[in-house]
């Protein structure tokens, strides 16, 4: 019992080392172990003479993300598939990582495996990067004995789910920078342009017009009070930005506003029908009885009007009601998706008909995003030329009116 407590609490770490081999030869290398003596004596067994050895430094890096994880499920997919044992997967994949936050949290689970818990568990330590779903297929995984047929399953949904939310960033990427840039053009002509042309019209002596009035009452307003409209304009996003991330009422109001929304609501609710029904495939496939895999499923969508008809389809499924009848009464899901499901329902084959469905929606996305991009371009230049057109012309007239009298 000490020496299983004391091999738990002893917490390796990666040593870089130098020396040289029987022939003389300079080699380098990392090692895991834990503490200097180890790599040592373990490197004298090999005939290696080591002149250096250090702790590889493990502090700062960058902010583990969605993207880390699907490539380490992939990894650890391909690796378990070729045959590599489960720890020295681990091994190969926290060696292999850029990032070191990335390597230590692999340390942490691969230590948690080398001490009897399951994977599973393991994961679950850190719902922070792992989620509910993410934990269920790898249970399921290992209690089926296909944990390298699930893992390279999870792989795919996260890549899909990643492709489906980078597209979307994508779309909104252009629209947002042109914004921004115009808005800061607009702050400057406000605060340096207008006050030049002001001074030139006043040595004029001549009345002006009423847009050229206009436009100089704006500009003395945002040379005034230029502080208080970019604090206003930049806290109130930040604070906007904060009550939807942290208010659950703020994100259900939006998630159902975001639905609404001409053009781009549509998009929402594609890709929102594309996560659900992928999610739903992925799970019902690893063998997870659907009541409980529709735990996973409402949050996976990313939209709170999908996970509250989630939570309804849940309660009806676990009182006997057909999938394809509760999905139907939710007035959520698009018909062809009803009719695949269930086409899959009669057939036994629902997590293929969900997949179908999920391809299809992903393409709509596709599809979507293209649409989107090519139709918001004329609409901000249309938008852009108006601010600023206006702003030249309103500048100019004086000028005009003053070349007529001449």
């Amino acid at each position: 019992m000490a020496t299983a407590s004391a091999a738990k609490n002893l917490k390796e770490v990666v040593f870089e080392w130098e020396g040289k081999d029987k022939n003389g030869k300079i080699v380098r290398g990392e090692m895991r172990a834990g503490g200097e003596a180890v790599v040592g004596a373990s490197l004298r067994r090999q005939g290696i003479l080591v002149s250096k050895v250090k702790k590889r430094r493990m502090s700062g890096g960058r902010a583990i993300k969605q993207k880390d994880i699907a490539v380490f499920t992939r990894q650890l997919s391909t690796m378990m598939r070729a045959g590599v044992p489960l720890i020295q997967s681990f091994d190969i994949v926290a060696r292999g990582s850029t990032n070191p936050k990335m390597t230590r949290l692999l340390t942490d689970i691969r230590s948690d495996v080398e001490t009897g818990t399951s994977l599973s568990s393991a994961f679950r330590k850190h719902p922070l990067y792992f989620d509910a779903l993410y934990c269920n297929l790898v249970e399921a995984g290992e209690a089926g004995g296909i944990l390298e047929a699930l893992l390279d399953r999870l792989a795919i949904y996260q890549e899909k789910t990643m492709a489906i939310k980078n597209k979307i960033k994508s779309a909104l990427i252009y629209p947002v920078a042109v914004l921004v840039v115009a808005f800061v053009v607009l702050a400057v002509i406000m605060i340096f342009v207008i006050p030049a042309f002001e001074d030139v019209f006043k040595s004029f002596g001549a009345d002006l017009p009423l847009p050229t009035l206009i436009v100089i009452a704006m500009s003395k307003f945002f040379v005034t009070y230029w502080y208080l409209i970019f604090g206003v304009i930049g806290g109130g996003t930040y604070f906007f930005l904060e009550s939807w991330k942290r208010s659950l009422k703020m994100q259900k109001f939006m998630d159902r506003l975001l639905l609404r929304v001409p053009v781009f609501g549509d998009l929402v609710n594609k890709s929102s029908v594309a996560r659900w029904t992928r999610t739903l495939s992925t799970m019902f496939a690893a063998g997870v009885p659907l009541v409980e895999a529709l735990d996973s499923v409402g949050g996976a969508s990313g939209n709170a009007v999908f996970q509250e008809a989630t939570e309804q389809i849940q309660k009806d499924v676990s009182t006997g009601t057909a999938l394809t009848t509760s999905m139907q009464t939710t007035g959520v899901f698009p018909t062809m998706v009803i009719q695949m499901c269930a086409i899959g329902e009669e057939s036994g084959s629902l997590d293929a008909m969900l997949g179908k469905a999920a391809e299809f929606y992903e393409d709509e996305v596709d599809e979507a995003v293209k649409g989107l991009s090519s139709l918001m371009e004329p609409f901000i230049i249309v938008i852009l030329g108006t601010l600023i057109g206006g702003i030249v012309v309103s500048m100019y007239l004086p000028i005009f009116k003053l070349g007529q009298v001449v």
